[in-house]
C-alpha cells in the first residue's frame, strides 16, 4: 500500500510532452488529395516531434532500466524527442471520438484503415536505436532520440553483447539484429577482447553444434571491402581474413559500451498519447491538434508492436502520472511474447531468435505459477491490477505464432498441464491455418511461387488464407466494447481441454501423407529457458544480462494447434477461405537451402493445393479429396463461401460489406467451373 500512496502523491508535471513542433512542410490539410471519407469527411495529415522529459524519481518511472544514469537537465529531468503523425478528420466534430494509438513496428507506420468511420489515428517514435530520419520504403520512419547511460564518473558503461551472421560470403559483414545494425559498438577493436567462433551445423532443439573458435589474427573490426585485410577499422563490421563461408553459422560476443535508455520509448508513447488525449496546449502555448476532442483511445500493434504492448501493459505504463488510462483497449496482435526494450543492451529488433530475451517472462494475462522456470506466481495484468488501469484486451494470432513465435505457453503456461482461465477484460481470438499477419486472399488454386523467409527461399508456396476480414469485424467489436460496453464475442481458440492443443507431430497433428512432402517431427522453435545472469529480471524482462552466450538451463517443447484430414487446423476463427478450402494451409515453411534448411523458413506459413480433379488426385496418391470431389460446380462452391460468410457474420467476426465483398469474389473466380482452368 505504500506504493499506492506515492503513486497517489505523484505530480503530473514529474513527466510529460513539454513542446510540440509541427512540420508544416511535411503536414497536409487536407491529406489523400482532397479526398472526402464518409460522414467523416476529409482528413488532414499532422507531422511533427514531441520533445518530452522524465523525471528518474518518480515512482512511475522507476522500471525504465538505467534511467538513473541517463544525462539530466537544469530540472534534474531526462530528455526526449519522439516523432509523430496524426492522421484526423479535419472537422473533428465529424469524427468518433475514438483514437487508434498504432505502435509503429521497427519505426513504420501500419495503412490507416477505416477513416470513413471518423477514427483519428496516432503513431509516434519508441524504438531508440533507429536513427533519426531513418527512410522506410520511401517513408520517413516513427524514431525517438534517447540519451546513452553513463556512469557517474562519465565513463562508459559496457556490457556484453552476441551477434550472428549467417548465409553471409565475401570478407565483410555487418552485425544486424533482424535487418537493421546492431546500434552497439565494441569497447575496443582489439579482436583479443572479443570471441568470434563458427559451427557447420546447429540443431533446433538445444542449439548445440560442432563450434571452432576464429584465431583474433585472422579477423578484424573493419570493412575490407575496399582495402585487404585487415581493412579499414569500422565497429559496426567484422572483416574475416580468408572470407565468410555461406555454410557456416558465425557468432562474435564482445564488450560494448555506451548503452541507449531504450526503456523511455514505452514512457514516451505514455506521455505522447496523455498530451494528445487531455492536453490543451504544449507549455509554449503551443494548442493541441486534437484538443480535448478525444474520448476514448485503443492501442493497436503487430507483431513487434504487439510484443510492445504486452509489456507496455505489463511494466505499468497504462496508467499516466496523474492517475488516468492511457489506453481503454489494447490489441496484441500475431504476438507471443513481451518486448526486448527495458534492460541494458537491448535489441528490440530480435524476434525470437536464439540468445534473444523476450519470451523469459510472464507470457499470459492471468497470475500463473511457471513451475518449470522455477519463477514466481505472475501475470502480465499483474500491476494494472492493482492501479485499475487495466485496458480491455483483444488478442489475436494465427498458426505461425505456435510454430515459430513460442505462443503456446500463452495458453497453457510453461508445464502445458492445464489451460490457463482468461480475465474478464481479455478476449482471445485464434486464425487457424494462417501465416503471420495473414496472407492476401483470393480465391485461386494457382500455387504462388515459393515462399521468402528470413532463412531464405522456401520449399511451400505462399499461405493466402487472410486475417484482415476478421480484424476489421473485431476493431468495430472493440470500439463497441470500450464506447458503448457492448460485449465482444466470445473468446475463441485451442484449448487442451478440446484435444485441439498437441505436440508438433504428424501423429498428434493427424497431418495426412501429402505427396512431395516431408513433415519433420518437432520443427516448432522451442522456447529455452536462458541464464542471462544474476541481475536480469525475468518477468519483465528488464534488468542487465550478464552472460552472453546466455546459459540454457531447459528446452521447453511447445504445442501447436491440431488439424482435420486436410491438414486444416481446428478452431478458432476461420477465414471464409479457410472454410471453403482449395487446399492446406499450414502456418509453417521449411527453408530450402542455407544454413538452416531443413528447419523452419521464419515467420512464413505454405500453402498445399488439392488436386483440381479425381484422376489427378489418384494418380498422385493425395488422400485429400479434389476440388471437383468436394465441390462438384461452381454454383456449389459459391454456396460454400456465401454459407461462410453469412455464418461469420452472425457470429460478429466479419463484417457485412466484407461478406458481400468476399461472395463477389467467388462468384467471379473460375472455382471448379473450369477444372482444365482453374485460377
Amino acid at each position: 500500500m505504500v506504493w499506492l500512496a506515492v503513486l497517489a502523491l505523484a505530480s503530473s508535471a514529474d513527466a510529460k510532452v513539454t513542446r510540440i513542433v509541427i512540420d508544416k512542410s511535411k503536414s497536409e490539410s487536407p491529406a489523400y488529395g482532397g479526398k472526402s471519407f464518409g460522414s467523416a469527411g476529409q482528413y488532414e495529415r499532422i507531422v511533427g516531434q514531441a520533445y518530452g522529459e522524465i523525471d528518474p524519481k518518480n515512482v512511475h518511472n522507476s522500471m525504465i532500466q538505467d534511467i538513473q544514469l541517463a544525462p539530466r537537465n537544469s530540472r534534474g529531468r531526462v530528455e526526449y524527442v519522439a516523432t509523430f503523425t496524426l492522421l484526423k478528420p479535419i472537422d473533428l466534430a465529424k469524427g468518433n471520438k475514438v483514437m487508434l494509438y498504432e505502435v509503429v513496428n521497427r519505426g513504420r507506420r501500419p495503412r490507416a484503415g477505416r477513416l470513413d468511420l471518423g477514427y483519428t489515428y496516432l503513431y509516434s517514435g519508441w524504438q531508440g536505436d533507429i536513427p533519426p530520419e531513418s527512410n522506410l520504403g520511401g517513408e520517413s520512419a516513427e524514431t525517438i532520440r534517447v540519451p546513452m547511460a553513463k556512469n557517474a564518473d562519465g565513463s562508459p558503461v559496457t556490457g556484453p553483447v552476441l551477434a550472428r551472421i549467417k548465409n553471409m560470403s565475401g570478407t565483410t559483414a555487418p552485425l544486424v539484429v533482424y535487418y537493421r545494425a546492431i546500434p552497439y559498438v565494441p569497447l575496443t577493436l582489439d579482436t583479443k577482447q572479443a570471441t568470434l567462433t563458427s559451427r557447420s551445423s546447429e540443431t533446433i532443439d538445444d542449439l548445440s553444434g560442432p563450434t571452432a573458435t576464429i584465431a583474433s589474427t585472422e579477423w578484424a573490426w573493419a570493412d575490407c571491402t575496399k582495402a585487404p585485410f585487415p581493412g579499414t577499422p569500422d565497429p559496426t563490421k567484422i572483416c574475416l581474413k580468408n572470407g565468410f563461408d555461406p555454410k557456416l553459422l558465425y557468432q562474435v560476443v564482445f564488450t560494448a559500451k555506451d548503452p541507449l535508455v531504450l526503456g523511455i520509448g514505452f514512457a514516451a508513447t505514455r506521455d505522447i498519447v496523455a498530451f494528445f488525449r487531455h492536453a490543451e496546449k504544449d507549455e509554449a502555448g503551443t494548442p493541441n491538434p486534437l484538443a480535448t476532442k478525444i474520448s476514448y483511445v485503443i492501442g493497436q500493434g503487430a507483431s513487434q508492436s504487439g510484443n510492445f504492448i504486452r509489456s507496455f501493459i505489463n511494466l505499468g505504463f497504462n496508467q499516466d502520472e496523474s492517475g488516468q488510462i492511457v489506453w481503454d483497449g489494447a490489441m496484441p496482435h500475431i504476438a507471443g511474447r513481451q518486448m526486448a526494450l527495458n534492460f541494458r543492451f537491448a535489441l528490440p529488433d530480435g524476434a525470437a531468435d536464439p540468445y534473444e530475451a523476450g519470451s523469459d517472462g510472464s507470457l499470459w494475462w492471468t497470475a500463473w505459477p511457471d513451475k518449470v522456470r522455477h519463477r514466481e506466481t505472475a501475470g502480465l495484468l499483474d500491476r494494472c491490477s492493482v492501479s485499475h488501469s487495466c485496458p480491455k484486451i483483444m488478442e489475436t494470432f494465427g498458426s505461425t505464432e505456435f510454430w515459430a513465435l513460442r505462443m503456446s505457453p500463452d495458453l497453457v503456461g510453461t508445464s502445458a498441464a492445464e489451460d490457463i482461465p482468461l480475465p474478464d477484460n481479455v478476449r482471445r481470438y485464434y486464425f487457424p491455418g494462417t501465416t503471420h499477419g495473414g496472407g492476401g486472399g483470393g480465391f485461386s488454386t494457382a500455387a504462388p511461387d515459393p515462399a521468402q523467409g528470413r532463412a531464405g527461399v522456401c520449399v511451400l508456396p505462399a499461405n493466402p488464407n487472410p486475417q484482415s476480414d476478421t480484424m476489421n469485424a473485431l476493431l468495430a467489436a472493440m470500439a463497441a466494447w470500450v464506447v458503448k460496453g457492448t460485449p465482444p464475442p466470445p473468446s475463441r481458440y485451442p484449448r487442451l481441454a478440446d484435444g485441439n492443443l498437441v505436440r508438433a507431430t504428424k501423429a498428434a497433428m493427424g497431418f495426412p501423407a501429402i505427396p512431395g512432402l516431408k513433415f519433420a517431427d518437432n520443427l516448432e522453435n522451442p522456447l529455452f529457458d536462458y541464464d542471462w545472469g544474476p541481475d536480469f529480471r525475468y518477468k519483465d524482462v528488464s534488468g542487465v544480462i550478464s552472460k552472453e552466450p546466455a546459459g540454457i538451463k531447459a528446452v521447453i517443447p511447445l504445442l501447436v494447434p491440431k488439424g482435420n484430414a486436410d491438414g486444416n487446423e481446428l478452431g478458432g476463427v476461420p477465414s471464409v477461405l479457410h472454410q471453403a478450402p482449395l487446399g492446406t494451409y499450414v502456418g509453417w515453411n521449411i527453408a530450402a537451402s542455407g544454413f538452416f534448411q531443413g528447419q523452419l523458413c521464419g515467420f512464413v506459413g505454405g500453402f498445399v493445393p488439392f488436386a483440381k480433379t479425381k484422376a489427378e488426385r489418384v494418380a498422385s496418391g493425395d488422400p485429400r479429396p479434389s476440388l471437383e470431389e468436394r465441390y462438384g460446380t461452381h454454383e456449389a462452391y459459391v454456396a460454400v463461401v456465401r454459407s461462410a460468410a453469412g455464418k461469420a457474420v452472425r457470429e460478429g467476426f466479419l463484417l457485412q460489406e466484407d461478406a458481400d465483398r468476399l461472395i463477389q469474389e467467388a462468384t467471379a473466380s473460375s472455382i471448379p467451373n473450369s477444372l482444365s482452368s482453374v485460377k
